[in-house]
């Protein structure tokens, strides 16, 4: 053998040596946590540099990569935190856990940097990538599927933050010692936590295209119990509300109350800036990321990164955002979403991770005591396109097993896609034990009292509202009122309510007493409502306010602007049967007997209105009314007595039939007054969203002007979004009309673009009111004998009127978020300013606490 031919062989044998050396396999893997908290970190990026092999760490901050590639570095980064470069050894299995340091501004730093340098969506590979996101977001959807089921575990936890040191030691703590054993250090990057509030649901979902149709099975349900302070279901329904399910793939985005325009919606890149990023494969699936963030830093938008797979669906199979601390965003701290998503075969996605998580507080401080939110939820056993019978969609779109809340700490602990923490295991019997510690009940009577006006004085009875105890009128002059509720706790079918107030200037006694029964086996509050409800009142009351102000004797609305002067005194005999659907269709149905006499100035009069030995005594009818209302679904948020809508995504149509009846029991006129309303929020994000109120009415009979339409006028100092702000009390009547109530919040669209009002966190609202109405001869007391006569002033001026030819206007801009609640209108009057003692402008004040 020659020596060229050991040389090749030696050769040959080298590179087997060194091919079969290359070929072994590198195996990593490890734990990420957080360096300060030892927390697992979820959604971190472990990818080796240069390359376009990646993976993620899961719930328990675990991950493994592998490679037949030789490569010696490994690259750990996420969002948030400082990325950390590891060598390895190739062609080992080895494991390295990683502990990673926060770097709060590394997101900041992106924006900022985006900004210095001019930036182009033309020819940017970034916004030509989520082009095609944008244009293949039908077919990502899982409204895409004609059938689609998953089932679900939700996790919310509500949590004091940023507890000082030593807090637990003071005197007032004292007795709820028990309750500071669960502070929690880990959640928070190392922020002590105490947890208040924790509720876990398990459910089966069905989804069905044609006929939409959605159904919530809840197999599963564990939650924190206030009993007899706080009616659960309704804090149910308000948590599920604030932390909602958020679809990237819809056009805008709902977090905390307030519209964001998405990363990925149509219009998106009209102001967002895109960034492209590293490429990785995962799972046998090339994806590329994309950082994208606000072209304005104060608009209501996010900013973050996510991963889009490069194949033909384009779609986003990661996402991690955020919202910049300039943006003008009530309460909130620090603010996190992340979603994980994983292909169906060819097309389309599901969601299998999604994590929200809000530290709030009344300042921005990092040191300021506050409250943490998190909302975890986790998706699992998708079944696509399998058809089920109509059968499986009937009924109530959400529905409860009979064994969800009887379910064991063992179940729940095999069940649980993920381990609580030490403090949330715990927080089950903590609250338990606490609810019955006097002191915490007094504590909880107190908060009951600030945000109800209600004083729980016995288990089964409050006392209030406070707010009306005291108040003041030209009529009654000083006015003291008390009064009370029974609770569920005597019983949860009927519910007994009261009160008396007195006069000093009238010297007359007025009172209240009602009683409502609930006709199904739920309570009287509860939802679907069907309740029959009696009752009588002597009280006085504004001509055309019965409905509007409900308690017209508060203190606050005891001021008013103008002449206020013409009252009535009530007696109102009422029955009512009120019926509810899951739908949200209701309809009710019910007797009013209404006894009308005038007060103050206010005079009944067919002859001369200012000559009281004219007068006519009193007005009675008897009236039969019908109200159907739909509003499809909606959502609320119940208290024990009240109803507040959380949620104006669908229309709401309201329709009104009362009918006069002449001879029963003492009725004096016949009549039929229909109206119907409609109302529909716009969101038009991000300058905002805009409320439209449609209401139209006709009444068809002879009657005196108590019983014509009385336009709900407002001269308290108050805003009021169902009233005409700038029109007098009684000013105007009509028997058939047509009206236009709008409001626009633009949500700081256009004062975050300016250096100062940027800083002060204002918003901008805009209004209209317009009254289109007439009033037939035969209702006119100047075109027909024999009725009552419009009221006048003492000199004889007109302050009653018909509407004429043009409408009754009114606009109004107006300065929200002023302390973070208070709203200030200046409203102009634009039509019949020629009217006696009206005012053409007026600015007027509201409140409201909001995000």
């Amino acid at each position: 053998m020659n020596i060229t031919i050991k040389h090749s062989i030696l050769l040959s044998l080298f590179l087997l040596a060194g091919m079969s050396l290359f070929a072994q396999k590198t195996v990593v893997k490890g734990t990420v946590t957080d360096a300060k908290s030892g927390q697992p970190i979820q959604f971190v990026i472990v990818a080796f540099p240069g390359s376009d092999i990646g993976a993620e760490t899961d719930a328990n901050g675990q991950y493994v990569i592998e490679t037949t590639i030789p490569y010696d570095t490994l690259r750990v980064s996420f969002i948030g935190y400082v990325s950390q470069d590891k060598k390895i050894k190739p062609g080992q299995i080895q494991t390295i856990d990683v502990k990673l340091s926060t770097d709060i501004k590394e997101l900041q730093d992106v924006v900022v940097s985006g900004q210095k340098q001019k930036y182009r969506s033309k020819g940017n590979p970034a916004v030509e990538l989520i082009r095609n996101v944008i244009e293949h977001k039908k077919d990502n959807r899982k409204e895409n599927y004609d059938y689609y089921e998953y089932q679900q575990y939700q996790k919310i936890e509500i949590a004091v933050s940023h507890v000082q040191e030593g807090v637990e030691d003071k005197k007032v703590f004292k007795k709820f010692q028990i309750l500071f054993d669960n502070i929690d250090t880990t959640q928070l990057d190392g922020v002590r936590i105490l947890p208040l509030f924790l509720k876990e649901e398990m459910s089966l979902n069905r989804y069905r295209k044609k006929p939409r149709a959605t159904k919530q099975i809840i197999t599963a349900d564990k939650t924190v119990a206030f009993a007899g302070y706080v009616d659960n279901k309704g804090l149910d329904t308000y948590m599920k509300y604030l932390y909602h399910d958020i679809n990237i793939y819809d056009e805008n985005v709902t977090i905390l109350t307030n519209q964001f325009t998405s990363p990925i919606a149509n219009a998106a890149p009209a102001f967002y800036q895109y960034a492209m990023g590293d490429t990785i494969t995962q799972n046998g699936i090339r994806m590329a990321r994309i950082d994208f963030f606000p072209r304005n830093t104060a608009d209501l938008l996010l900013q973050g990164y996510m991963y889009v797979s490069l194949d033909t669906n384009y779609a986003v199979l990661k996402i991690v955002m955020n919202v910049n601390k300039k943006i003008n965003l009530n309460w909130v701290k620090d603010l996190s979403i992340a979603q994980d998503f994983i292909m169906n075969g060819d097309q389309g996605v599901s969601l299998v991770k999604d994590q929200f998580s809000a530290d709030f507080g009344l300042t921005k401080k990092d040191s300021t005591m506050g409250f943490f939110g998190q909302r975890s939820v986790f998706y699992s056993n998708f079944v696509i396109n399998k058809i089920r019978p109509d059968d499986d969609y009937d009924g109530e779109p959400v529905v409860y097993a009979d064994s969800a809340a009887l379910h064991s700490d063992i179940y729940w602990e095999k069940n649980r896609p993920i381990a609580l923490s030490k403090s949330e295991a715990s927080i089950y019997t903590t609250m338990d034990s606490l609810n019955n510690i006097p002191a915490f009940k007094h504590s909880l009577n107190l908060t009951l009292l600030i945000f109800s006006g209600y004083a729980k004085v016995t288990p089964w009875f409050e006392v209030g509202p406070v707010g009306a105890f005291y108040s003041f009128n030209p009529v009654e002059g000083f006015r003291l009122r008390f009064g009370g509720r029974t609770t569920t706790t005597l019983s949860k079918k009927i519910n007994f309510e009261s009160y008396v107030a007195y006069g000093f200037l009238d010297e007359k006694w007025k009172y209240y007493f009602g009683t409502t029964y609930s006709l199904s086996k739920r309570s009287i509050y509860e939802f679907p409502v069907r309740s029959l409800k009696l009752s009588y009142q002597r009280d006085t009351k504004i001509p055309g306010q019965e409905n509007q102000f409900v308690q017209e004797a508060s203190f606050f609305l005891s001021f008013k602007r103008g002449p206020n002067d013409m009252w009535l005194y009530n007696d109102i005999y009422k029955a009512e049967y009120f019926h509810e659907f899951r739908n949200h269709l209701s309809f009710s149905v019910g007797y009013k007997n209404w006894t009308q006499r005038a007060a103050g100035s206010l005079h009944f009069n067919k002859e001369n209105y200012n000559d009281p030995s004219t007068d006519i005594d009193y007005v009675r009818t008897a009236e039969m009314s019908a109200i159907l209302r739909w509003a499809p679904n909606e959502q609320f948020y119940q208290g024990k007595t009240y109803r507040t809508a959380i949620s104006y995504k669908e229309p709401i149509f309201t329709f009104r039939y009362v009918a006069g009846i002449d001879g029963l029991w003492g009725g004096q006129y016949a009549y039929h007054n229909f109206s119907a309303s409609f109302f529909k929020r716009f969101y038009l994000s991000p300058i905002g969203y805009t409320d439209i109120t449609l209401t139209g009415g006709k009444l068809v009979g002879q009657v005196p002007f108590p019983l014509l339409e009385i336009h709900r006028a407002n001269q308290t100092y108050a805003y009021y979004f169902q009233s005409y702000n700038m029109m007098n009390f009684l000013e105007f009547v009509s028997d058939q009309y047509v009206s236009l109530y709008l409001d626009h919040w633009f949500n700081g669209f256009f004062f975050n673009k300016i250096p100062l009002f940027k800083k002060l966190k204002w918003r901008e609202t805009a209004s209209l009111r317009m009254l289109y109405g007439s009033l037939s001869a035969k209702n006119d007391p100047a075109k027909t004998d024999g009725l009552f006569a419009f009221p006048i002033t003492p000199e004889g001026d007109q302050i009653t009127y018909a509407l004429g030819s043009k409408p009754y206007i009114e606009a109004g801009v107006g300065v929200v978020n002023i302390f973070k609640f208070l709203r200030l209108d200046l409203v102009r009057r634009i039509t019949y300013l020629d009217h006696p003692n009206i005012s053409k402008w007026a600015v007027l004040a509201s409140v409201k606490f909001d995000f």
